[in-house]
């Protein structure tokens, strides 16, 4: 494996989900044997485990130990406090309660009590420290769940663009800025067999158009022009757009039109052209 693809299988995600557990059999098969047989997949595996733990220990949310104390000590006083009550079983001599002395044996029932309260209180902490920690974990999977489809559509895209450079039935046609933008310039890719019309909107150097107007691309027949959609100037697309299609054409052409599109074009506003 080249190294770029090496590079390509790390940034996939894959290896975060699989420190997650959010893979199928197959797919830790796979993860596991890349590791295996790739030391830099093997070290940015160690190094993702190691950064979970650490972001796990960070945001860990222990119980007070100065809280633990108090509720300690109150329950030990609480219980302190019932040896100074007349018990149920007390006699009458006299209209005169007289306490009847307890058995040794209830003051160790009471601590042992206290004691599995005490741990109880302990355990329901831990237990509200564990459901933190899982809700962090949550909310990472969501974010590297997120990150990882961003990847996986932007790797389609630039698969989608690969594949119509090398189809041999695309022509690439630069079409030229005309004297009412000559620094203006759009790249269209066109193949006749498969009657597919594309814009490099990567590559594309229009003025940005305003909200009520749109670029147009025409497609010259005979010298009659046939509508083939309209687009924005956006500067952040950097994708190919598809327009409408067509399966012969002389030449391309673009002109600012009122916003969705004229019926013909406006020749005064013709921006770029090219020809075959």
């Amino acid at each position: 494996m080249k190294v770029e693809d090496i590079k390509t299988y790390i940034e996939s995600g894959i290896l975060e989900l699989y420190v997650l557990g959010e893979v199928t059999q197959e797919e830790r098969v796979q993860v596991e044997a890349m590791a295996l047989k790739h030391p830099a997949i093997k070290a940015e595996l160690d190094e993702i485990e190691r950064s979970l733990e650490a972001y796990a220990e960070e945001n860990a949310v222990e119980p007070s130990a100065g809280q633990r104390d108090r509720i300690l000590n109150s329950l030990l006083t609480n219980f302190s406090d019932d040896n100074n009550f007349p018990s149920r079983d007390a006699k009458v001599e006299d209209n005169i309660i007289i306490p009847i002395q307890r058995a040794k044996s209830n003051s160790f029932y009471q601590y042992a009590f206290a004691a599995c309260l005490a741990l109880l209180i302990v355990s329901i902490a831990a237990l509200i420290s564990v459901y933190s920690r899982l809700q962090q974990s949550n909310t990472l999977l969501a974010s590297l769940q997120t990150q990882n489809q961003h990847f996986t559509n932007r790797v389609n895209l630039m698969d989608r663009e690969l594949n119509v450079f090398r189809d041999p039935s695309f022509k690439l046609l630069k079409l030229q800025g005309t004297k009412n933008s000559p620094t203006s310039a759009l790249t269209v890719a066109w193949s006749p067999v498969k009657k597919k019309v594309m814009i490099d909107m990567a590559n594309t150097n229009m003025p940005i158009n305003d909200k009520d107007h749109q670029y147009q691309l025409w497609a010259l027949v005979g010298g009659k022009p046939v509508d083939l959609g309209v687009f924005d100037a956006d500067t952040t697309s950097k994708d190919m757009k598809e327009m409408k299609s067509i399966a012969s054409a002389d030449a391309f052409a673009v002109t600012l039109e009122p916003r969705g599109g004229s019926a013909s074009p406006t020749m005064d506003e013709m921006m770029v052209l090219g020809k075959f």
